[in-house]
C-alpha cells in the first residue's frame, strides 16, 4: 500500500489521507491493542454520536491499518485559533458537545473505573499512594455514561456538509462523566492554556449542575492514572496533581 499524504506522525502510529479515506497504520501495538480500538469504534458507530465510518481493518507492510472516512472540514480547535474573540462561544459549543457524548450508554464498552484502576496499578507509585487512590475511585459513584476518554478541541470536526463528527474513540470508556470532565481540564492544563482550563470546568460545572469540587476530586485519580504513558515532562505535571488531596 503506497501512502504519501501524512496527516499526523507520533512514535508509534503515522496516519494519512488518501482521497475519502482516513488510515491509521500501527507500527507497535499489539494485534489485541488494534482490535479493540476497532471494537470501540464499531460500538460509537452504532449509537446516535456521529463519527467517521469504520470501513476496514487491513494488514499492509506487516503493520496494521485501520481505515475509516475521512471527515473534511474544520476542527473546533482550528476555529478557536482562527477566531480568539469567539472562545467563550466555542467553548460553550464544546461542552456540549461533550454532555451529548455523556447522555449515551453503551454497555459493551470496558468499564472507566476498571482501565484507571489497572493503570494505578502499573504506576510506579507509592505503594500507599496507590491504595489511597484506589480507595477514592472505588468510593466514587458508579455511572454508566459513555466517557470519550481524550476530548479536546482538535477531535472535533465541522464538516463542509454541516454535520459534527467527533473522532478519536481509542480510549472510550463507560463510567462516570466527572472523570471524563477532570481528563479534558488536565489536557488543556498540560497544553499550557490554564485559563482555558479553568473556564472549562467552571462551565461544565454550571452546565450540569455539578459541584467543582466533586470534579476535582477525580483529578489526582485521573493524574494517576495518565502518568503511565511515558512522556517525561507531563509526567512531572501530573505527578504533581497526584499529591494534591484535596481542593479549596
Amino acid at each position: 500500500m503506497e501512502l504519501e499524504n501524512v496527516y499526523a506522525s507520533k512514535s508509534a502510529k503515522k496516519t494519512y489521507v488518501d482521497g475519502n479515506k482516513f488510515i491509521k497504520v500501527f507500527s507497535k501495538d499489539s494485534k489485541v491493542d488494534v482490535l479493540s480500538q476497532a471494537l470501540n469504534h464499531a460500538l460509537i458507530e452504532e449509537s446516535s454520536i456521529r463519527i467517521p465510518k469504520m470501513l476496514e481493518v487491513i494488514t499492509a507492510d506487516n503493520n496494521l491499518c485501520m481505515i475509516t472516512e475521512y471527515i473534511e472540514g474544520k476542527t473546533l480547535e482550528d476555529m478557536m485559533r482562527e477566531n480568539p474573540e469567539k472562545e467563550d462561544e466555542y467553548l460553550e459549543m464544546f461542552v456540549d458537545i461533550q454532555m451529548s457524548i455523556h447522555n449515551n450508554r453503551i454497555p459493551a464498552l470496558k468499564k472507566l473505573t476498571d482501565k484507571m484502576a489497572a493503570k494505578i496499578s502499573m504506576s510506579d507509585l507509592d505503594e500507599t499512594v496507590k491504595y489511597d487512590l484506589h480507595t477514592r475511585l472505588f468510593s466514587m459513584p458508579k455511572h454508566k455514561k459513555v466517557c470519550h476518554g481524550d476530548l479536546k478541541p482538535s477531535r472535533i470536526i465541522f464538516a463542509k456538509s454541516g454535520d459534527v463528527y467527533i473522532t478519536d474513540w481509542s480510549h472510550v470508556t463507560q463510567g462516570n462523566a466527572s472523570a471524563d470532565i477532570a481528563r479534558t481540564y488536565l489536557i488543556f492544563y498540560l497544553e499550557g492554556r490554564k485559563e482555558l482550563a479553568e473556564k472549562y470546568i467552571n462551565l461544565f460545572c454550571k452546565k450540569s449542575g455539578t459541584t467543582r469540587e466533586y470534579v476535582q476530586r477525580w483529578l489526582p485519580i485521573v493524574a494517576a492514572s495518565q502518568s503511565v504513558k511515558g512522556n517525561p515532562h507531563e509526567r512531572e505535571i501530573l505527578l504533581k496533581w497526584v499529591d494534591v488531596v484535596e481542593y479549596e
